[in-house]
């Protein structure tokens, strides 16, 4: 999902650490569903908000993720100061749509219904860019991902989401929103700053 955060918003409910607090620059903000069939670390799932661009860098950075393997978790602070943690995420397809579940015991922490539809376009990270920056440990890590695959309009239904975990973006109308697959996408070895 694609938006386009207020400064207040960003400022009140995006999960900002202390050194990104009255930072926030704008642009595009994502919230991102991936379904990793493959990876260096294995398959695995993660739910992760991107607010937009912040001003010490004029970059972007994930200020909240949560992915569903613990190794992921631990390659993603050690490899891009990513500030992954570990909780379990469910995706069944089923009836045209996926059904996206993060739950910590019995507590929902995130949940949603996709639908998408129509004709196929290509989509690349050219168009939807996204250049990171990450402070982890008092390292700064710079990353610039890229990919690309075929996308496809989609609609966001059941949203359901546990503010104590997560930025509640059900306020919030995103701009678009859009399921992307195949999709591939390259993350390159972090440069960084000690």
């Amino acid at each position: 999902m694609i938006y386009k955060f207020s400064k207040n918003w960003v400022e009140t409910h995006g999960n900002l650490p202390e050194h990104l607090k009255r930072e926030f620059k704008g642009g595009l903000g994502y919230l991102i569903l991936v379904n990793y069939h493959s990876s260096p670390v294995g398959p695995y799932k993660e739910l992760l908000l991107i607010p937009g661009k912040f001003a010490r860098y004029n970059k972007q950075t994930i200020t909240k993720i949560y992915v569903s393997t613990e190794v992921s978790t631990q390659n993603g602070h050690a490899n891009w100061g990513i500030p992954k943690e570990t909780l379990p995420i469910s995706w069944d397809k089923s009836e045209g749509k996926d059904s996206i579940q993060v739950k910590d015991g019995d507590k929902i922490v995130f949940a949603c219904d996709v639908k998408a539809g129509g004709i196929p376009f290509p989509i690349s990270t050219s168009l939807l860019p996204i250049d990171l920056h990450q402070l982890w440990d008092r390292v700064d890590y710079f990353t610039k991902p890229s990919g690309n695959g075929w996308g496809k309009l989609a609609s966001i239904k059941n949203l359901k989401i546990d503010s104590a975990y997560f930025p509640d973006i059900s306020s919030q109308r995103p701009l678009f929103a859009v399921k992307i697959e195949p999709f591939r996408i390259s993350f390159p070895e972090a440069e960084y700053t000690l």
